[in-house]
């Protein structure tokens, strides 16, 4: 029978080198990703476009706006994104995001009998968001065993988390080598319309050293 994965796809680096690892290891791919309010939508452009590069077999995007609540500086228009490190965890932090995500997956999972859901949380060159932990994908997975009926009768989708022990500089080398074109990505969290990204924000600033690292040519579009 053909293995089934869901894949939330954000349209950036991490959740498309997830992408490439589901089709590595055989699944038939299903891309989620989700309209929450976000500032841009350059970045969901980027994912239809993965999407379809990748032949997924659907790819479903969800309207959910998380900017109602505000709250964070990638929802809330009177929250600016922060060009300089800060400590603890950063004002791009958009409340239970994860946990809304991966709760929406879990019910196409069941729906697509599907076997897993991947998910690009980093616990290593990330920015210090407490739903990229790995004990929150363990508390997660628990809940969905238990929330689910597909987890009752045994036979429960999981959550993968490829990434989440891997440097920046890890991951780029992996999808590199599974032909992961990281130009068709964005990444930042205040891109242009054209996906062109700032070269400040937290997010781009890892994504660049973490190319310079890698010894493999950053393919970032930037402002200027």
């Amino acid at each position: 029978m053909t293995k089934k994965a869901i894949i939330l796809l954000s349209g950036g680096l991490d959740s498309t080198t997830c992408l490439a690892i589901a089709k590595s290891e055989g699944f038939e791919c299903y891309a989620l990703s989700f309209s929450y309010g976000q500032k841009h939508s350059s970045e969901l452009s980027a994912a239809s476009q993965i999407a379809d590069l990748n032949k997924t077999k659907l790819h479903k995007i969800i309207d959910l706006d998380l900017g109602n609540f505000g709250g964070s500086a990638l929802t809330d228009d009177s929250i600016d994104v922060p060009i300089d490190a800060t400590d603890g965890i950063p004002v791009t932090y958009v409340p239970a995001r994860n946990t809304v995500f991966l709760s929406v997956a879990l019910a196409w999972a069941e729906v697509l009998e599907a076997d897993a859901i991947y998910v690009g949380v980093n616990a290593v060159d990330y920015s210090g968001y407490p739903d990229c932990r790995p004990e929150y994908i363990d508390a997660f997975q628990r809940m969905a065993d238990l929330a689910t009926k597909t987890g009752i009768e045994g036979h429960g989708v999981k959550i993968k988390t490829p990434l989440i022990d891997l440097t920046k500089v890890e991951i780029i080398k992996l999808g590199h080598s599974l032909g992961v074109d990281y130009s068709k990505t964005v990444s930042c969290y205040q891109a242009d319309d054209l996906g062109k990204a700032c070269g400040k924000c937290d997010s781009c600033r890892i994504r660049t050293l973490a190319f310079n690292k890698a010894d493999i040519v950053d393919p970032t579009r930037y402002f200027k």
